[in-house]
């Protein structure tokens, strides 16, 4: 009797990051899929700003993986990612003739899923 059984998936979440989910979803696409270990390595020769914060989350959920459900380190690969919207600062900035102009200050929170091959 053959029984499927689902794939474990450990999950680490970043929240409340002062970054834009359009500049950080450009990065998540390009490790998005690839081995973890592939992944650090690209994030770690990247020059955006995201990438710091998003080895941070990757290395997380990798310890999740090892710790909580016994998966080996190198068979690890990145089952999906994805930054959503969080909430915005909102700011006024002076302007002339005692106008405000706003600033709209954008958070998000970038959640990086791995399993075992």
């Amino acid at each position: 009797m053959n029984i499927n059984k689902p794939k474990l998936q450990a999950i680490s979440t970043g929240k409340y990051l002062r970054l834009s989910p359009n500049k950080v979803r450009r990065v998540l696409d390009q490790i998005r899929g690839k081995k973890c270990n592939e992944a650090l390595l690209i994030l770690e020769f990247m020059h955006y700003r995201p990438c710091k914060t998003i080895k941070k989350i990757l290395q997380s959920a990798m310890h999740n993986a090892t710790k909580n459900y016994e998966q080996e380190k190198n068979k690890l690969i990145i089952s999906e990612t994805f930054a959503n919207l969080g909430p915005q600062l909102k700011r006024f900035q002076p302007r002339a003739q005692g106008r405000a102009f706003p600033i709209h200050k954008p958070t998000c929170h970038i959640t990086i899923k791995v399993q075992e091959l």
